[in-house]
């Protein structure tokens, strides 16, 4: 004796129900990730790119009521801008700020900058550096 199939005919009466949920999802999945990689690819272009300045400390040197720290700074030609820094105590508290312009022809700059402290400071922590 012969058993019923339960199935449908394939291709009698277009897709269930399921197949069609599940196409919707691929392609929002599609269109998320492409705005996700869009978005990724922005954020990354506007870091390289629009980076016009960039410093690091090389060394410090701190004493009871300031910290020399040594900067070397990198930029785009033309560009004048600032870098902060700040120094914190062995307990943590932040003990100085303050901002350092560069201005000027070079593209490269080496200078040690002086930072006054409210008391001994145990790091120079360069904060970031900006144009303008």
């Amino acid at each position: 004796m012969a058993t019923a199939s339960t199935r449908l005919p394939e291709g009698r009466y277009g897709r269930s129900s399921d197949e069609r949920a599940d196409h919707r999802l691929k392609i929002l999945g599609a269109v998320l990730g492409a705005a996700l990689l869009a978005l990724v690819g922005y954020f990354a272009y506007h870091y390289v790119a629009k980076n016009e300045i960039s410093a690091q400390v090389i060394t410090f040197q701190a004493t009871d009521h300031a910290v020399r720290a040594h900067l070397e700074v990198h930029r785009d030609a033309g560009v004048d801008g600032y870098c902060t820094l700040r120094s914190q105590s062995a307990d943590g508290a932040e003990v100085g700020r303050a901002d350092f312009r560069f201005s000027g022809p070079d593209t490269r700059i080496d200078r040690v900058v002086t930072l006054r402290t409210t008391a001994k400071g145990g790091t120079a922590e360069l904060l970031g550096c900006h144009a303008g």
